[in-house]
């Protein structure tokens, strides 16, 4: 007899939220104004998976939020490529403009596409995203990359994305962010995970992060910024 393998469902997923839990852990949210910048990874991009919802992780957190509370203004300026000194030169500005008291930072991933990556660029490129979050007072959020992201083309890729991680890990301490570490989570060994770029979550992946995401601010609420 052959074994059937079992595909989880958003509604079956361990790692899944449903709406209600969700809106129950972020019921005494205080923010108002919820911005995204960075690339496909803030954005939230990937393939569609059967059995989850379409959405990046980015609006299925805004979606909470915007339960929460109704007036919540959201805006993603996130855009795919974009490298962090692209990020710094083209959306940070409109974000500032956005006055948001919620923030989510990219992590570097663009970055890592050169036959020598130049890390010390990428750590004072992403310390100064770091530091424009830090200086409007809000909630920053940010990811480690997955170790299922691969490139083959890049044999040392593992060890490119574990020096990233290490420079988001850092500065995610030095600043006080919520980091959402997914370098090790488990979804990382889901034969469907990825889209088909070999890149990307797929939107299961992208409905564990926004869980993810959801469950680590909820810890925070004790300690949110005035």
């Amino acid at each position: 007899m052959t074994e059937t393998t079992h595909v989880p469902t958003e509604e079956s997923d361990p790692f899944c939220l449903s709406p209600e839990h969700a809106a129950r852990l972020l019921a005494d949210a205080p923010w108002r104004r919820f911005a995204v910048i960075g690339d496909s990874l803030s954005a939230g991009v990937g393939d569609p998976s059967p059995g989850y919802g379409a959405l990046g992780w980015a609006d299925r957190v805004a979606g909470v939020l915007r339960d929460v509370r109704p007036d919540l203004a959201y805006l993603n300026l996130a855009e795919i490529g974009a490298t962090t000194a692209r990020t710094l030169a083209t959306q940070t500005g409109r974000m500032l403009a956005f006055d948001p008291d919620l923030i989510h930072l990219p992590s570097g991933p663009n970055d890592l596409f050169h036959a020598t990556p130049d890390f010390t660029t990428i750590e004072r490129s992403l310390r100064r995203l770091f530091e424009i979050a830090a200086d409007t007072g809000a909630r920053t959020t940010v990811f480690t990359l997955g170790r299922a992201f691969v490139v083959p083309g890049f044999p040392d890729w593992p060890d490119r994305v574990c020096r990233v991680n290490d420079i988001t890990r850092e500065l995610a301490r030095e600043h006080h962010a919520v980091l959402v570490d997914s370098w090790d989570h488990p979804i990382n060994d889901r034969p469907n995970l990825l889209s088909r770029d070999g890149i990307h979550f797929s939107t299961s992946g992208q409905a564990v992060l926004a869980a993810e995401v959801i469950k680590a601010l909820a810890a925070t609420l004790g300690d949110v910024p005035a």
